[in-house]
């Protein structure tokens, strides 16, 4: 079982190998809960669990009581990459897992790792080493801050349509967040594909597949690549 603590969600994935059985995002993760899971899957015995909002300690305590053995994922989890980070206690599990499942899962020793969430990561993988990378504000966090702090603005949603300029004012905020999103990743690839032209663009994350659409040359990591990252994490600590 892999599981990912998010700010409000937890993401839970039953894998056999490299196959997702299921997968599904909940509240919070109850002992019936996991009963039902084993009824469904009784050889499944080892999980993960990390977080980069809050503490594992909960479902990490109630997975225990069910039996099931428990990996809790933060900066000291033996990986199987190298991390260059120079403060490893302060890097999200998410940035580390991602970079796990580009390197161990997609096979890309070289990557730059573009994760679309409520931040957006922008993370560099090279010789298989994780380098470190930048955060900026997600899409739906630009959209959310220029409502707030506005007093006439609407709040806005992404948007398929592509165009140069903004005939209205939603167009314009619309176009103004996504395309201003587009060029900033456009300039990242530009920038690091001058100092190695091995990188392989990387996609990930909820909102990735709005922007796979305005920036062609990118992979869109189908499966959840942090996801991925954490079961082979799992595995990993499993062989030691």
């Amino acid at each position: 079982m892999i599981i990912d603590i998010g700010n409000s969600l937890l993401k839970v994935a039953l894998v056999q190998g490299d196959v997702v059985l299921e997968q599904h995002s909940c509240l919070s993760l109850s002992e019936d809960v996991v009963n039902d899971i084993q009824a469904r899957y009784p050889s499944m015995s080892r999980a993960i669990v990390a977080s980069t909002a809050h503490t594992t300690a909960e479902v990490a305590s109630t997975l225990r009581k069910c039996g099931i053995d428990v990996l809790e994922m933060n900066s000291l989890t033996p990986i199987p990459i190298g991390n260059d980070y120079l403060s490893p206690e302060t890097l999200g599990v998410d940035r580390l897992a991602a970079a796990v499942g580009a390197v161990e899962v997609m096979g890309c020793a070289d990557a730059l790792i573009v994760d679309f969430g409520t931040a957006i990561t922008i993370d560099m993988v090279e010789g298989g080493f994780f380098r470190g990378g930048n955060i900026s504000p997600g899409m739906r966090t630009r959209f959310r801050a220029l409502h707030d702090y506005t007093s006439r603005l609407p709040e806005c949603e992404a948007t398929d349509e592509i165009l140069r300029l903004g005939r209205t004012t939603r167009q314009a905020i619309e176009q103004g967040v996504m395309e201003g999103i587009t060029h900033e990743i456009r300039g990242y690839i530009s920038s690091f594909s001058q100092q190695n032209e091995k990188l392989t663009l990387i996609f990930t994350g909820g909102d990735a597949n709005f922007f796979v659409k305005r920036i062609k040359n990118a992979i869109f990591a189908k499966c959840d690549l942090v996801l991925c990252g954490l079961n082979r994490i799992l595995e990993y600590n499993a062989e030691l």
